[in-house]
């Protein structure tokens, strides 16, 4: 049983194909920066983001988006390591991730790619 999700009410449910802690680039008209946060990629190809680990299955997510038909890549205009961004196709948003490590970086590019190009 996976605890904070709901694989073991509906055992059929494919698990997530990503999910991991990342660094979202805030930029509102309050708060600048970068928040941590707990990232889900679906098998569907939606990206879900929560505030904590401990919110999946139990809260709604803070955001979710489809990412069919994005835009993603590493992104070095910010002078920042391990920022990719990903740029979905509805809206006109443009999301900055950060990673812990190149290796988590490219786990999730390697996701969001899939996602992208079903």
């Amino acid at each position: 049983m996976v605890v904070g999700s709901d694989i073991s009410r509906y055992p059929n449910t494919p698990r997530p194909t990503c999910r991991g802690y990342l660094h979202k680039r805030t930029q509102s008209a309050i708060l600048k920066g970068w928040r941590k946060r707990w990232f889900v990629l679906k098998h569907n190809g939606y990206l879900h983001y929560y505030k904590h680990k401990k919110d999946e299955g139990k809260c709604r997510a803070l955001d979710v988006t489809k990412l069919e038909g994005a835009e993603i890549g590493v992104d070095t205009s910010l002078g920042k390591p391990f920022v990719f961004k990903c740029m979905p196709q509805s809206g006109n948003r443009i999301f900055y991730f950060c990673a812990t490590s190149n290796q988590e970086m490219k786990r999730w590019l390697e996701a969001m790619d899939k996602a992208v190009h079903p």
